[in-house]
């Protein structure tokens, strides 16, 4: 037998007072009247050998009584056969509750699942027989259990280190991990971290079968996002439970204002996507929220997102003479400028969105390798050739470096062949939503190349005999568009055609890059933001870019490299909601973050599961099943422990006061009666 707290040996001392006051007689003798001296002698002398007698009884189960109480306190035991090894081993009790969101899945007895973790933990702490604990989601300090204890109570969900990856734990410890053990979270591969000799206790928390519709994603059609202009804008919906929801209530509201407000139903593990029509009023970035009217599982019910509308579209033109100011200088989507050849301003060009070399003669080395940089951070390039045959050698360099290959040169002819351009077909992606739904029989522009190329790319118009007119090719971050005749007159009539119009706009806003999403998570490590073209003072100062919400400040790490920035998440940043970033005390845009979407996928592995799961791989690790107010791991502990004692040492402290009790009672000597019916008693 072993004791567990064995300082409560001292306790004993207390077997004292019962031995002194049984010693000094402190109980006072009654004074009796008797006619006979003799019969009192008589009767003396029996009552004081059976009142001694008595006393010793009393005394004996006084003090056993006061012993048995004390070993009580000492939590005495028989040690299993494996409880030496895991004692030695295990000086320290490390404990895990998961605190992710997950946990805020209501368990058989009505509460949250973190709520019977955190009281399993204490009870845990309580009753193991290490004296050193250390509560692993808020640090690796170690405590006493009274410590212990006061932290569990200050767990929240969704904060401190609420995911498996963040565990880490001596290997001189015994190891404790309380979860739901969701599917789409939890590895067996997560487990090697304590490698093969630490004994680790997987005790899965089961919570209800309940249905959780959440939102998955949000995005729009189209990245340019326009003012007063109808935008499409996605929602899909997932139920991440076990149980159908039906006619679930989802509000979609841009800034104060609803939108729209739809129902569905999903069943689990399917999804549904809407389509709503929303519009944006002003230039200001709008921030909106998806609401799912969905109970119990609360955390992901609203979903954060923002939609920036889309700034002026940058065109630069080079070119002898202007051929597209009107189409661009006369819409406010579009801030245009031009530059002759030669006297080209490169910080226009390197902030333009897209540049239109227009029948230049000659491309220079420095505007070659402006374009190639150009495109490379993502701007559109568009080139009209030139029928000169001067100009054939700059153009061969620089579709070249673009990486344009297989460029052959039509001879020149005193009056090109005009040949005409097959009609475009609808299900381009170029061409979406330029056509209408019945296409009309029309008649198309005539043109007269001068190039073709090898087709690498994607040819977005054709002529009729299945040479390109127009292509797109990838460079980079960029867009390069080629056209195979100029747009002189002698050369082509499309500047005059009804296509001109939209094909020039659709190349404009397709090199519109939005960097900016809609919506971010908060697992994620890096946000990229594309800074602004003015105003940049101060970007060498690494603690110029914050991120606020409400009264808190983040300053995250951060890189720039050319126009962007690369802002890392804090591990603070935990609370899904509208983030400001500033630059310095100006604000930058508005980001909007959401809990991770594994969080709202339910499905959870029960006992039996990660029993198979593990298998014999991980012998170290023992699954132990919580049951009802912790019995199995009560039982578990038993078992690793041993046979605790305490219930017998306090059933026999009730069986020794019983006793006294009896022989107070019942252990006085009944009433002598002498000759002359003269009866005479003593009192004990």
């Amino acid at each position: 037998m072993q004791l567990a707290y064995p300082w409560f040996l001292f306790g004993l001392f207390a077997v004292i007072v019962p031995v002194v006051i049984h010693l000094l007689q402190l109980r006072r003798p009654q004074r009796v009247l008797f006619t006979n001296t003799a019969f009192i002698r008589e009767v003396e002398m029996v009552t004081v050998r059976h009142r001694q007698l008595q006393h010793w009884f009393v005394l004996l189960v006084r003090a056993l009584a006061i012993a048995a109480l004390v070993f009580v306190f000492c939590q005495p035991f028989i040690p299993a056969e494996r409880y030496n090894d895991l004692m030695a081993q295990s000086s320290t009790m490390d404990v895990w509750v998961d605190n992710s969101n997950s946990m805020q899945v209501r368990a058989i007895s009505g509460r949250s699942l973190l709520e019977e973790g955190m009281d399993q933990a204490a009870i845990l702490g309580k009753g193991n027989k290490a004296d050193k604990f250390r509560l692993l989601n808020i640090g690796r300090k170690i405590e006493s259990y009274t410590q212990y204890e006061n932290d569990l109570n200050t767990l929240k969900l969704g904060q401190g280190n609420s995911a498996f990856a963040s565990i880490s734990a001596d290997r001189n410890s015994l190891v404790y991990l309380f979860s739901d053990f969701q599917k789409s979270a939890f590895t067996v591969s997560s487990l090697d971290k304590f490698g093969s000799s630490k004994r680790v206790v997987l005790v899965p928390l089961a919570g209800k079968r309940v249905g959780n519709i959440y939102v998955d994603s949000v995005w729009v059609d189209d990245a340019f996002v326009r003012l007063h202009t109808n935008i499409g804008l996605h929602v899909r919906l997932r139920n991440g439970g076990q149980t159908d929801v039906t006619d679930c209530q989802v509000k979609v509201l841009l800034g104060a204002k609803q939108a729209a407000a739809l129902r569905v139903t999903v069943a689990p593990g399917k999804a549904v996507t809407t389509v709503v029509q929303v519009q944006i009023d002003n230039s200001v970035p709008v921030e909106g929220r998806v609401v799912v009217d969905d109970l119990p599982v609360a955390f992901d019910n609203t979903y954060y997102f923002t939609l920036q509308p889309a700034a002026a579209i940058r065109v630069l033109e080079i070119g002898e003479e202007p051929v597209t100011q009107q189409l661009y200088g006369n819409e406010p989507l579009f801030a245009y400028t031009f530059a002759k050849s030669g006297r080209v301003d490169f910080g226009l060009l390197r902030r333009a969105n897209m540049i239109l070399v227009s029948g230049i003669a000659n491309v220079d080395a420095g505007l070659r390798e402006a374009l190639v940089s150009a495109v490379k951070q993502g701007a559109s390039v568009v080139i009209v050739p030139s029928a000169a045959s001067g100009a054939h050698t700059t153009y061969n360099l620089l579709f070249k470096e673009l990486g344009l290959g297989g460029v052959q040169w039509e001879d020149n002819a005193p009056k090109p062949e005009l040949r005409e351009v097959a009609m475009p077909s609808a299900q381009e992606p170029f061409f979406r939503d330029v056509f209408g739904a019945q296409q009309r029989a029309v008649t198309m522009p005539r043109v007269a190349p001068v190039l073709r190329w090898s087709r690498t790319g994607t040819d977005i118009m054709r002529l009729r005999d299945g040479e390109s007119y127009l292509a797109g090719f990838t460079n980079g971050a960029g867009q390069v568009y080629v056209f195979s005749a100029p747009f002189g007159t002698a050369y082509s009539d499309f500047v005059e055609h009804a296509l001109f119009v939209p094909v020039m706009y659709r190349m404009a806003m397709l090199s519109y890059q939005n960097e900016q999403l809609p919506a971010y998570r908060l697992n994620q490590d890096v946000v990229t933001l594309k800074l602004p073209a003015a105003g940049t003072a101060g970007r060498q100062d690494e603690a110029a870019f914050r991120m606020v919400k409400d009264s808190l400040i983040l300053i995250p790490a951060q890189r720039v490299v050319g126009s962007e920035v690369r802002l890392e998440l804090p591990e603070a940043m935990n609370v899904p909601g509208f983030y400001q970033v500033r630059q310095g005390q100006q604000p930058l845009t508005t980001l909007a973050f959401n809990a991770n979407k594994r969080e709202s996928e339910l499905e959870a592995y029960s006992a039996d599961d990660l029993r198979q799961l593990l298998g014999n791989s991980h012998p170290n690790v023992r699954v132990v099943e919580n049951g009802a107010n912790g019995a199995g791991l009560a039982a578990d502990s038993a078992d690793q422990t041993g046979t605790p004692l305490w219930r017998y040492f306090l059933a026999a402290t009730l069986v020794f006061l019983l006793a006294e009790a009896l022989l107070v009672r019942f252990g006085r000597p009944r009433a002598a009666v002498g000759s002359g019916s003269v009866a005479a008693k003593a009192t004990v």
